[in-house]
């Protein structure tokens, strides 16, 4: 996101379009899946409420369904949808890849930004 390389997003569960844990995309990747969220359960019942159902197990594709917490990379246009929506998931911004900037404000993405600052001692370690 910060023209540095790319954070993995999750491995348990395993994420990415090209399920390697990251928000990697590429032209066969048409729904973009390059938000890497901390999913909620607002926002996991809005995404079934609107077709997109991330919570019901799929084992016939290894799905074992996300619940709150896990951390996963959606199509920045369902992520898009539902902050329209007022469904505000937290990003982690170094595991999200530049090329959701395409459909999604830079402003929404920083908004909703869960990353840790590399350097915690001032949050840590308040003067």
């Amino acid at each position: 996101m910060y023209g540095e390389p790319l954070e993995v997003c999750s491995v348990e569960p395993l994420t990415g379009f090209y399920r390697d844990g990251y928000c990697n995309t590429g032209p066969d990747d048409v729904g973009s899946h390059t938000v890497c969220t901390v999913v909620t359960s607002e926002f996991l019942e809005h995404q079934k409420s609107v077709g997109n159902d991330l919570s019901t197990p799929r084992p016939e594709f290894g799905f074992a369904g996300l619940n709150p917490g896990d951390r996963w990379g959606v199509c920045a246009g369902r992520w898009l949808q539902a902050y329209a929506d007022g469904i505000k998931a937290p990003v982690v911004m170094k595991a999200t890849n530049q090329a959701a900037l395409a459909t999604v404000p830079m402003d929404a993405l920083a908004e909703c930004a869960a990353d840790v600052p590399d350097d915690i001692g001032g949050i840590a370690d308040p003067a």
